[in-house]
C-alpha cells in the first residue's frame, strides 16, 4: 500500500493529501495524536510538490510515537513531566526516515513512558479503539496503531518493550513488527527499559512493515547494542513457504485464552499448512515465569532511567524553587502519573540492598532460561505461532484499577522481549467483531523469513483488507 501511495502522491499532490489527513485527524474522536506537526509537514509537502525528491518513502506521511525524539517537535512520552520538551535533535530512526523522504505529521499518544497495555495512562487522556470507541486500542503504542487502523496515518512507528507494538496491532487489526534486539538503533528513543525495548513499524500490510524496516534498520555507532545487519526485506518476503516448520507452543493455549482468539489462531495455522508449511506442537516450559521476571527487570531499569527526570534541566517546573530535595520531590510527585510512580517504587525496591539477589538477580536467571527455551525450540522449527493477545480489546476502565490483571495481558508478548528475538502480529480474524492477532516468532535476525511467512498468510486471507467504520 505504501508503494502505491508513493506513486499516487508523486502523480498528484502531497499537500492535498496531507490536508485530507489533517482534516480526518481533527474530526476524529480517537485521541490518537498528542502533537500535530501541521506547519512543518505542509511546508515539506509544498517543497515536494514543487521539486519531488527521491527515496524509499518519498512524500509518505508518517506518525511517530511520542517517546521518539523529533527535532523541533514536542516529545513528551505522554507525561506531564516532559510537557514542553522540544528535542534539539532527531532520533536515529527519524534521521533515516527523513533521509528517505518521509514527512513527519505528528506524535502519537501512548501510555506514560510506555508503561501500559491500554494507552489509558497518558496525561493527554486515553486513546480509543477505532473498532469500538468504548474499548482500548492496546498499548503502549495505542495512538500509532489506532491512527493507522483509522486511516489517520498510512504508517507509524512505535516502541516495543513487552509487546507495545504487537499488542495494539492485535487490538486494532494492523500489522506490528518487533525487530530483533539490536537491529534498530535506540538512539533518541527515551528509555524505559533499555535491555528490552526496540523501535518497530505499525502498518496496514506486511509489505509496508518490510519497507519501513529496510529504512530504519542498520548500524548506528551511537548505540552500543546496534549491529550491522542490513538486508533487502522487501524482495525477500515474496517466496513461498513450502517446507517451513511451524511450532505451536502448548503453553500459549488453554486457560485464560478467549475461545474466539484460539479458534482464529488455529485456523491461521491451518492456512499456513495449506500453503505448504508443516506444524507441530512444541513446549516453552518456562513461559509461566516470564511475566514476573519481565516486570522485575523492566521496573528495575525504569527506576534507574527515570531518575534523570527532575525538572531541573528541562521539563516540568512547579512552584518556587526551594532546597533541592523539596523541589525534586514536588516536581516528580506532580509530573509522574500513578502507574509510573508504582513502577519506579517497585523497581527501586527490587534493586535495593538486601533484595537485589532475591528479585533482580533471580529475574535475570529466569530470563536466561526463557531465552534457552526459544533457542531449543527454534532448532526444531523455523517459526513459532501463537496468539498475540489472549483476548480481544477490553473496555476502557475495565482493568486500569487492577494492575495485576492488566499485566497479565502481556503474557504472550513479554517472553519475546526477554529472549530478544523478532516477532510480528498480523490480523487473523475477529472475535465478537473485534480484531484478533496472530503472533509469529523467528530466530534472531531472521526477519526475512518472518516477513515471508507473514506475507504468505496475509496474501491468502482477507482480514487485513477489512477496515473499521470510524468517525
Amino acid at each position: 500500500m505504501l508503494l502505491q501511495l508513493k506513486d499516487e502522491i508523486r502523480s498528484g499532490s502531497a499537500e492535498e493529501y496531507l490536508h485530507k489527513l489533517f482534516e480526518r485527524i481533527e474530526r476524529s474522536r480517537l485521541n490518537a495524536f498528542t502533537t500535530l506537526a501541521r506547519e512543518s509537514a505542509l511546508e515539506a509537502a509544498r517543497e515536494f510538490d514543487a521539486r519531488p525528491w527521491s527515496g524509499a518513502l518519498a512524500g509518505i506521511p508518517i506518525a511517530i510515537k511520542d517517546n521518539i525524539c523529533t527535532k523541533g517537535i514536542e516529545t513528551t512520552c505522554s507525561s506531564r513531566i516532559l510537557r514542553g520538551f522540544v528535542p534539539p535533535y532527531d532520533a536515529h530512526v527519524i534521521e533515516r526516515l527523513r533521509a528517505e523522504g518521509a514527512i513527519i505529521i505528528g506524535k502519537t499518544n501512548m501510555d506514560e513512558f510506555a508503561m501500559g497495555t491500554s494507552t489509558e495512562t497518558s496525561c493527554f487522556g486515553p486513546t480509543r479503539n477505532p473498532w469500538d470507541l468504548e474499548r482500548v486500542p492496546g498499548g503502549s503504542s495505542g495512538g500509532s496503531a489506532a491512527a493507522v487502523a483509522a486511516g489517520e496515518a498510512p504508517c507509524a512507528l512505535g516502541s516495543d518493550t513487552g509487546g507495545s507494538v504487537r499488542c495494539p496491532a492485535s487490538f486494532c487489526g494492523t500489522v506490528g513488527l518487533k525487530p530483533t534486539y539490536g537491529l534498530v538503533s535506540r538512539y533518541g528513543l527515551i528509555a524505559y527499559a533499555n535491555s528490552l525495548e526496540q523501535i518497530g513499524p505499525i502498518t496496514k500490510t506486511v509489505e509496508d512493515a518490510a519497507l519501513l524496516l529496510e529504512v530504519i534498520a542498520g548500524h548506528d555507532p551511537r548505540d552500543s547494542t546496534s549491529v550491522a545487519s542490513e538486508k533487502n526485506y522487501l524482495d525477500g518476503m515474496n517466496g513461498d513457504i513450502r517446507g517451513i516448520r511451524i511450532g505451536v507452543p502448548e503453553e500459549y493455549f488453554g486457560e485464560g485464552v478467549d475461545p474466539g482468539v484460539e479458534r482464529a489462531v488455529r485456523d491461521a495455522v491451518s492456512v499456513l499448512e495449506d500453503l505448504g508449511a508443516s506444524w507441530m506442537k512444541i513446549s516453552l516450559p518456562h513461559t509461566r515465569y516470564a511475566l514476573p521476571a519481565y516486570y522485575i527487570i523492566a521496573m528495575s531499569e525504569a527506576s534507574s532511567n527515570l531518575a534523570r527526570f527532575d525538572g531541573l534541566r528541562y521539563g516540568l517546573r512547579v512552584g518556587e524553587d526551594r532546597d533541592w530535595h523539596t523541589t525534586f520531590s514536588e516536581i516528580r510527585a506532580e509530573g509522574f502519573g500513578k502507574e509510573t510512580k508504582r513502577r519506579i517504587l517497585l523497581g527501586t525496591y527490587a534493586l535495593s540492598a538486601g533484595y537485589y539477589g532475591r528479585y533482580y538477580l533471580k529475574a535475570l536467571k529466569v530470563r536466561t532460561l526463557i531465552r534457552r527455551d526459544f533457542e531449543h525450540a527454534l532448532k526444531e522449527v523455523d517459526i513459532i505461532a501463537s496468539p498475540t493477545m489472549p483476548f480481544p480489546a477490553f473496555r476502557i476502565g475495565e482493568r486500569i484499577t487492577d494492575p495485576l490483571s492488566l499485566y497479565m495481558s502481556d503474557v504472550f508478548t513479554v517472553p519475546i522481549n526477554l529472549a530478544g528475538i523478532p516477532a510480528i502480529s498480523v490480523p487473523c480474524g475477529f472475535s465478537d467483531g473485534l480484531p484478533v492477532g496472530l503472533q509469529l516468532m523467528a530466530r534472531p535476525f531472521d526477519e526475512a523469513l518472518l516477513l515471508r511467512v507473514a506475507n504468505a498468510y496475509e496474501q491468502s486471507t482477507p482480514h487485513h483488507l477489512r477496515a473499521p467504520e470510524v468517525v
